[in-house]
């Protein structure tokens, strides 16, 4: 995420399918007299990810599936430099509307429409970005397992080793954004401590773990390039059954494979226990892989 002082704040361009292509919602706000895409400052402490989709649901009453990172917006609002976080969400239902965002007329509308319509250019941009994607054919939530303690301080077999008090924060934390991108399926790499980062999220959306072989570390006599080639394979599968999913992996394989499915081998895919990524992908390649 962008980092800045000042004003804080996230949306997304809520869309639905439609038998002429997408329609997207933009919203009128009769303070300002403007059209405008749904969003809102974050609360304290708010994730910007979660901030986009309780914005998008108050103020313009739709219950979004967060698919792709869309450009920021930056500009000075009340005196302060002020940034906007953006993502493109599936609308799965209705809820949330929330009568004091100070809105007071929804519409959904074409893109070229909606970019016709809306009050600023840096809107436009964005609903620009959001019309170059392709169609969106699945989505990942990839983890990496949260803390568990020095391997060189457990003296059971390493596969044992299980969250400390750090990690089973870090998974508490993780099953909030999980949970808003409505996953099918939660499946896990077979370390206790991979099972165990997701078992907040398994416990608050009803779903059992699934385990996978393909999400490990390497093992004695096994070589990594070989078994990042394997969980790329695995995340590709995943995602292209379609829908949501939700993944826990390890350290030593996730940038090799995040590497693998963008073609970015210079990139830096290292990712910090807890930590994790959005993925999106279209057909049979990745289309956008965004940092939780």
């Amino acid at each position: 995420m962008a980092a800045v002082t000042g004003i804080r704040a996230a949306g997304g361009v809520a869309w639905r399918p439609s038998a002429d292509g997408a329609q997207v919602c933009v919203v009128h706000r009769p303070r300002y007299g403007d059209w405008t895409l749904p969003k809102g400052k974050l609360e304290p402490g708010e994730h910007p990810l979660v901030a986009a989709v309780r914005e998008v649901a108050e103020e313009s009453d739709v219950q979004g599936v967060p698919q792709v990172r869309l450009p920021s917006v930056r500009y000075r609002s009340e005196g302060q430099p002020k940034l906007v976080d953006y993502w493109s969400m599936l609308a799965v239902g209705t809820g949330g509307f929330q009568p004091g965002t100070e809105v007071d007329d929804v519409r959904w509308l074409a893109v070229d429409d909606a970019i016709r319509l809306v009050s600023y250019p840096h809107d436009a941009e964005v609903l620009g970005a959001f019309a170059a994607l392709p169609p969106v054919t699945g989505t990942v939530a990839l983890l990496r397992h949260g803390h568990a303690g020095k391997r060189a301080t457990w003296t059971g077999p390493d596969t044992g080793r299980p969250l400390d008090a750090e990690g089973w924060a870090q998974a508490y934390a993780l099953a909030g954004l999980v949970a808003l991108v409505r996953p099918g399926r939660l499946v896990s790499a077979s370390p206790r401590r991979c099972v165990q980062t997701l078992d907040p999220a398994a416990a608050l959306l009803d779903l059992p773990i699934e385990i996978c072989g393909d999400l490990n570390e390497p093992q004695p006599g096994q070589q990594l390039d070989e078994q990042v080639l394997a969980t790329a394979a695995r995340l590709l599968e995943l995602a292209g059954a379609g829908g949501q999913v939700a993944v826990c992996s390890q350290g030593k394989v996730l940038p090799g494979a995040l590497a693998q499915l963008t073609g970015r081998a210079d990139e830096d895919f290292i990712t910090p226990k807890g930590g994790g990524w959005l993925l999106a992908f279209t057909a049979d390649r990745l289309l956008a892989a965004d940092r939780l």
